[in-house]
């Protein structure tokens, strides 16, 4: 909820200072647009960047692999899966 929120100010930002840009015609709003798209691609990164921990291993087209690492923020063990065909990985607690 909180990241839509997020979302919804920075394109808030974005919108506002396309218009004010415009309307000045001077370039006034683009420092608005700059914090807007911050917000945004900010909130963006960080959802695709720091996945949650997945409680149990994916379906069967995902193979695990011997990489496990210890999680800082959870403190514990974590198993890494590929799914060969995309590359994409997932992380799941022990």
């Amino acid at each position: 909820m909180l990241r839509g929120a997020v979302i919804a100010v920075g394109a808030a930002c974005v919108l506002g200072g396309g218009v004010l840009a415009m309307v000045s015609g001077d370039g006034g709003g683009l420092a608005m647009i700059l914090a807007g798209l911050v917000l945004i691609v900010g909130t963006i990164y960080e959802r695709v960047r720091y996945k949650p921990l997945e409680k149990g291993a994916p379906g069967p087209d995902w193979q695990r692999t011997s990489e496990r690492f210890v999680d800082e923020e959870s403190g514990k063990t974590v198993t890494v899966y590929i799914r060969p065909e995309t590359g994409e990985r997932r992380y799941v607690e022990e």
